[in-house]
This record gives structure tokens, sequence and C-alpha cells, in this order.
């Protein structure tokens, strides 16, 4: 009888992970972008103004140099789809890791506008298609030494 009580809670318990919660993004899918319509997006939204794009020509920055941004390029971590969504719809949600934490500390929230209220799902989405591709991971450096005295 202790066996079954044991295995029915162990099901119960398992089973209460399953259950969906209303704010799950499970089954949640955006439709396919188009980079060339990101790239006129991110211009259009005067996302250039703080930000430069590895590989892309695109107008100068023109703010501060301290509050310059560069985006895409060589990354200890690669950024998602859902990483680059969040980090437009919410760049308070996490500054970048491009930041020395000295740098993240001073800010404490992130200095880009929001662009919510002026930008569509599709820009949004094609903005996202435009990024993406951009970021290339770094190669892990393993240091060791191996000596093999025969």
């Amino acid at each position: 009888m202790r066996t079954i009580l044991i295995v029915f809670l162990a099901a119960l318990v398992a089973g209460a992970g399953c259950t969906k919660s209303p704010k799950s993004m499970r089954n949640f899918r955006l439709p396919d972008g188009d980079a060339g319509r990101g790239n006129a997006a991110f211009v259009a939204l005067k996302c250039h103004t703080c930000h430069s794009v590895a590989g892309v020509e695109l107008p100068a920055p023109t703010a501060d140099p301290a509050k310059i941004l560069a985006l895409g390029g060589p990354v200890a971590r690669l950024r998602t789809y859902g990483d680059l969504l969040t980090a437009i719809v919410h760049p308070a949600s996490e500054l970048s890791d491009k930041l020395t934490s000295s740098d993240r500390w001073k800010m404490g929230t992130s200095p880009m506008k929001p662009v919510n209220d002026v930008m569509t799902v599709s820009q949004l989405i094609d903005l996202v298609t435009f990024l993406q591709p951009r970021y290339r991971q770094l190669e892990p450096v393993y240091e060791f030494e191996y000596s093999h005295t025969p």
C-alpha cells in the first residue's frame, strides 16, 4: 500500500509540472521574416543612431560614443531568436553582455528608448531575422598542459 501511495504522489507531482501556465510561451510561433526589410526597419526606426551591426554598412551612429553598442559579431553565447525579440521589446530585461560589469552597474537599466508604440509586428519579425544571423559564436579556448614521459 505504501509503495502505491508513493508512486501515486510521484505521478501527481510529475503531472503538476506538465500543466500549462496561462503565461506559457509554448506553441507561440511567428511567421518568417525578411532580412532586407529588417535592414530597412533598422534604419527607419533609427536603431542605427545607437547601434552598428557587424558586417553591415549603415548610416554612422550619432549617439555619445560611450552609448553605442555593436550588434552581431563574435559572442561567447549566441543570441537566440527569443533573446533578440526580448531585447527589442523589453530592453530593460537584460543589459548587453558586451558591456563591462562596471558599465552595467553604472547604467542600472537599458538606455534603449522603447519602440513598441511605433514598431509594427512585421518590423519586429524582420528586425530579428536581419540581426540573428549576424552573431557568430566564439570557439571555446581550452588551456591544458600535457606532458608524456616515456
